[in-house]
């Protein structure tokens, strides 16, 4: 019978732990996605890692209040893990709304069929173009990986400081940013010369309607370096695993 609770525990750890991850990861955790699959996809999951992992303790030391515990520690452990991957994931949307910002578009307002969300038109194309590069490169089989590696670094029932978790949110929260105005650099660049060169046409013809003209120029610009920028984002999914393996506590 101890045997059996011992066993149970473990299950509800690693169901616990995955369940966490996925409830805030991306791509598993959008409301696109049925929630029938999620469940079924958690539950098998969790059986075949339960399988595979030993008990985290023995019967006779199991106690309810430590189990308990562990229970709660294994949520925050992968909620922060799946907080960190959505963070760096954002950062291509990110440099989408600034870049829109530019281009004046920033009351432009669409329905994300993904996460059932307000967002913009343009930063939504650009993370959908991300999304099927990802996934077209098995990008999806690396959060299973993240689960798989959290095991060898901390077993059922054990997980980093909570010093150490906040500290990758920060730096993820950090990267987000760092990498979203790079992406977004060569067209800021771009918009920069334009203002440049509308300011020396306001000099050279005053009676100019610079405002009138400067909408579609700003538009139609940020249409073609979003065009000349797209191929580009097929790197990012390298770089998008380089980030989760530097910031992720594992």
């Amino acid at each position: 019978m101890d045997f059996m609770i011992a066993k149970l525990l473990g299950f509800v750890l690693v169901l616990t732990r995955l369940s966490a991850f996925f409830l805030v990861a991306p791509v598993f955790s959008w409301k696109a996605v049925p929630v029938r699959f999620k469940v079924a996809l958690v539950l098998l999951i969790a059986i075949f890692f339960s399988t595979m992992l030993p008990s985290p303790a023995a019967p006779e030391e199991i106690v309810s209040l430590e189990a308990i515990l562990m229970i709660s520690s294994e949520s925050v452990y992968c909620f922060a893990l799946g907080l960190i991957a959505v963070l760096i994931f954002s950062a291509v949307k990110v440099a989408g709304r600034i870049v829109e910002r530019q281009m004046g578009l920033a009351m432009a307002e669409t329905l994300d069929p993904l996460s059932g969300d307000r967002s913009q038109p343009l930063g939504l194309l650009i993370e959908m173009i991300f999304i099927l590069l990802f996934l077209s490169a098995n990008g999806h089989h690396l959060f299973i990986m993240i689960i798989s590696r959290s095991y060898e670094s901390f077993p059922s029932g054990s997980i980093p400081s909570i010093p150490m978790l906040l500290e990758g949110v920060v730096r993820a929260g950090t990267t987000m940013l760092i990498v979203s105005l790079r992406l977004a650099a060569p067209m800021l660049a771009a918009f920069l010369l334009l203002l440049a060169v509308l300011g020396v046409f306001a000099r050279i013809m005053p009676d100019m309607n610079i405002l009138f003209i400067s909408m579609p120029l700003r538009v139609g610009m940020g249409l073609l370096m979003m065009g000349i920028f797209l191929p580009f984002i097929n790197q990012f999914t390298g770089e998008f695993a380089r980030w989760m393996g530097k910031l992720l506590p594992l």
